[in-house]
């Protein structure tokens, strides 16, 4: 079983090094950032109330933290800082957020509401007079990529899909942009899966998984959503189902994040991180076990592949590559550049859109030059965010190896 150690318990182990620092994507593009040292193991140690009862002191500039968990990837001492920074941003905010910030960390209510009206939604978003009064309104940068609703849900198709029995079973948790954005993928997903031989069960009442809530400092409904969640994967998980997710970051929250920042380490979160997977890391593991077909038709494309922040944080390396390269006439370009910038909410404030624009900057030009013909990443909020910088149509892996397995129409 994952076993999960308390951030704050890592604090001591911080040598001052300065390589979070130097690694950090936000730091090297605004001075309002002090970098992750500075606002994590060095502040941390004076936002507890003290001996004497002085009171906490969270220094704000923390909150220019995009919570990408770079920090923590490279920390040599085994430091968690992204971690203890996200814990701090949820002290300083007191679980009170703004209008803005509720909405945007609310993405299975945006969805429900604006799924059935998609046709208006949408052309509101569009528009540019809107988007200006949405700026001057709420706060929501003007040009940050809001992406398109679906018009329909995936659960709506696989309420009417009846996958076959099969040897292998698992259960597979969309997110809230496959169920409102991007229904065709996890259709591909379910196909894929079943081309594979395995049967995937859809619960119903999918809702978020709270990381927006968790990233803008509302630890408390995080908690709320978490425990929803996890009532509705459990009973699977102790029938001794695997659990897939597309989505890297909402994968990660219950395979780590909700035991290991949200404190919420009870059996039932034990159980359900322990069956947790990510798509390419359960399909490399059919792979390795000799059970994943390699019935791969020729897809001759270039494709720079972009592996984010939260999937690097699930410590698998990066199983998209070792499938792709099962592809024939496929060509990937590994990007080398580490952050897209959008970092989930954070890219679509006013204050920080700059900020992800100027992030995310060289991976742009870096995919740009590859000359692609489409760009590939695991992450739904990146994928948006390199579609708006680059002007280039990216996908999940998944759906290149449902192509490659003639599964798309």
């Amino acid at each position: 079983m994952l076993e999960i150690e308390n951030p704050r318990d890592t604090l001591d182990h911080c040598v001052k090094c300065n390589i979070c620092t130097t690694a950090c994507p936000v730091a090297a593009v605004t001075p309002l950032f002090p970098g992750p040292k500075y606002v994590g193991p060095q502040a941390e140690r004076y936002r507890n109330e003290s001996d004497n009862g002085s009171m906490p002191s969270p220094d704000h500039s923390l909150d220019y933290c995009s919570g990408c968990g770079i920090c923590t990837q490279v920390c040599p001492q085994g430091v968690k800082i992204a971690e203890i920074n996200t814990k701090a941003r949820a002290q300083m905010v007191g679980g009170k957020l703004s209008l803005r910030n509720q909405l945007i960390a609310r993405p299975d209510l945006l969805g429900m509401l604006g799924t059935p009206l998609a046709p208006l939604a949408n052309f509101t978003l569009s528009f540019e007079p809107s988007r200006r009064m949405i700026e001057a309104v709420l706060g929501i940068h003007q040009d940050a990529v809001l992406p398109p609703f679906a018009g329909r849900t995936f659960q709506s198709w696989a309420k009417t899909h009846q996958s076959p029995a099969a040897e292998r079973t698992v259960v597979y948790f969309h997110g809230c942009s496959t169920n409102y954005y991007e229904p065709p993928l996890g259709e591909l997903t379910v196909k894929v899966l079943e081309h594979n031989g395995v049967r995937v069960i859809v619960p119903p009442g999918q809702l978020c998984c709270g990381l927006p809530l968790q990233s803008n400092g509302d630890f408390e409904s995080a908690r709320v959503a978490a425990r929803r969640l996890i009532a509705i994967f459990l009973p699977y998980a102790e029938q001794g189902y695997d659990i897939i997710a597309t989505s890297t970051s909402c994968g990660l929250m219950l395979k780590r994040e909700y035991r290991e920042v949200l404190s919420l380490d009870q059996p039932e979160f034990k159980t359900v991180s322990h069956r947790m997977w990510d798509i390419c890391e359960y399909l490399l593991h059919l792979y390795d076990e000799g059970a994943l077909k390699t019935d791969f038709k020729p897809v001759n494309l270039t494709v720079p592949y972009h592996a984010p922040c939260q999937q690097r944080g699930h410590g698998i390396g990066k199983p998209a590559l070792d499938l792709f390269a099962l592809i024939p006439g496929l060509k990937v370009v590994e990007m080398t550049a580490d952050c897209c910038g959008i970092a989930g909410t954070y890219g679509l404030k006013k204050e920080k859109y700059q900020i992800a624009m100027d992030v995310g900057r060289r991976l742009f030009t870096d995919i740009k030059a590859a000359n692609p013909d489409i760009v590939a990443c695991d992450s739904e909020t990146c994928r948006w965010q390199i579609e708006h910088g680059t002007g280039l149509h990216a996908v999940h892996p998944v759906q290149i190896l449902a192509q490659a397995y003639g599964l798309t129409s």
